[in-house]
């Protein structure tokens, strides 16, 4: 009897957040929960927990918390770092602490992703007077740190001064020994480039860590600053929905069947349709005008990104049992207007006789051949720094989240071919091609990764 502490990981935002406590007393916390929060509620009742603490280590851009759904449901009261939430909760500030029994939590401002950020020292009465650990948050991960641009304003170099200080002053001091329990794993956009391991240590991430490296604080800024990938446009709705409080649901609501008169209907009044089947099976045949974001571990960031939270949003899924994981994503990240799903598939659609939209898929040895026709567009659809690495020699670029307001930038004489890395963006950018009247598009299955494995030319 003693240390309780269990890791709840998120697939699809690569987010981490934890159970701790100590079941002798009878006592824990949560750190950083996401929205539905059934998990963390079950697995306090398997370890005979009360919830008393709900702590966030910082107001989170990359999906909805659920420390209001837990302190709705349990009763249990909100602490985080003293920043710009709009709603009561305990303010956290250096040397504070959370006692659960015999574990306890230490506070240390560690500013740099975002102002108010705060990790968590956590010690055990049962190991000694030293802590074991630290809740770090967003401030570092499996080689990696924290992104300091996700604030806007001209702050990232006033927050990537602050982080450097944070991780030389504050984190590396604690001992190579102390574990590192991180926000998120590899997948994640709320760093550059974050590893595979879901928990490090201080003495590892020391000598492996690019970003822990002996640097000045001024070379730390420049270095960390240069390549960094865009932000999704959406992290700034759920950073702002996050310190205002996110609304209470009760959980993922249940998404309704709806048959294809209706689905049809309420396309035709505004709603989106959203296709999460692979992309070949899209590309086959689809309702028209649909975007296609496919159910793969990216999904939560790419709906996202194209998805408009106050649009209705009604889903297409390869399989019934693939709705559950749909819907969940989707409630993470806060599209909470999800009207219903296709009854009975694509399978519905096509028997009551209605239309269907195609999208031609190319090998990479079709792009080889017809990259140079008059009629043909190739276009790249990856971000800036994959374009700079390399790409298909006479194409155009124009990153997927920038397409919708530069389509007009685009030929619709020509038939339009696009590619990404592997063909999962680029489907999502000739879906939104075809949903914007572009009738010749085509994709290209395994992209960059299938051109670069046949051999063939690249232009720099």
């Amino acid at each position: 009897m003693g240390l309780v502490l269990e890791r709840v990981q998120t697939d699809g935002l690569a987010q981490l957040s934890y159970i701790i406590g100590d079941n002798a007393a009878g006592v824990g916390a949560v750190i950083d929960p996401r929205r539905d929060v059934d998990v963390y509620l079950s697995t306090l009742r398997d370890r005979r927990l009360r919830l008393a603490h709900i702590i966030e280590t910082h107001i989170h851009a990359d999906f909805v918390s659920g420390a209001h759904e837990l302190t709705t449901r349990t009763g249990a009261d909100i602490a985080g770092g003293d920043g710009d939430y709009a709603f009561k909760l305990r303010r956290l500030r250096e040397g504070d602490r959370i006692g659960l029994g015999g574990v306890s939590l230490h506070v240390l401002h560690t500013p740099g992703h975002t102002p108010e950020h705060v990790s968590l020292l956590a010690f055990d009465s049962n190991q000694g007077d030293q802590p074991f650990g630290v809740f770090t948050g967003d401030t570092l991960f499996n080689m990696d740190v924290g992104r300091p641009d996700l604030m806007g304003h001209g702050t990232d170099k006033k927050l990537a001064a602050d982080l450097h200080h944070s991780l030389f002053r504050k984190l590396l001091p604690l001992g190579d020994r102390i574990e590192v329990f991180p926000c998120h794993g590899a997948g994640s956009a709320c760093g550059k480039s974050i590893g595979d391991r879901l928990q490090s240590t201080i003495g590892n991430e020391r000598l492996f860590n690019p970003a822990l490296q002996d640097r000045s604080q001024s070379e730390f800024v420049t270095w960390l600053l240069s390549g960094m990938p865009e932000p999704p446009a959406h992290y700034a709705r759920l950073k702002n929905l996050n310190a205002a409080g996110a609304p209470i649901r009760g959980g993922v609501p249940p998404v309704p069947p709806l048959p294809p008169a209706e689905l049809q209907r309420r396309q035709a009044g505004g709603t989106t349709i959203l296709d999460c089947r692979s992309i070949l099976a899209f590309g086959g045949g689809h309702i028209p005008g649909a975007l296609n974001v496919a159910l793969r571990p990216e999904f939560p960031t790419w709906a996202g990104r194209v998805l408009d939270p106050e649009t209705g949003v009604a889903v297409v899924v390869e399989h019934v049992r693939d709705l559950e994981a749909v819907a969940a994503h989707l409630f993470r990240i806060g599209i909470d207007k999800v009207e219903g799903y296709l009854h009975d598939g694509m399978t519905s659609w096509q028997n009551a006789g209605l239309a269907l939209a195609r999208t031609p898929q190319w090998t990479v040895h079709e792009l080889e051949a017809r990259r140079r026709d008059d009629d043909v567009l190739v276009l790249d659809v990856r971000s800036e720094e994959e374009w700079q690495r390399g790409h298909v020699p006479g194409a155009r670029h124009i990153f997927v989240p920038h397409l919708e307001r530069q389509a007009g930038r685009l030929a619709r004489d020509k038939c339009i071919v696009t590619y990404c890395g592997t063909g999962y963006r680029a489907s999502i950018a000739a879906s939104l091609l075809q949903r914007h009247g572009f009738e010749h598009v085509a994709n290209v299955p395994g992209s960059w990764t299938a051109w670069k494995a046949a051999g063939l030319p690249v232009e720099n």
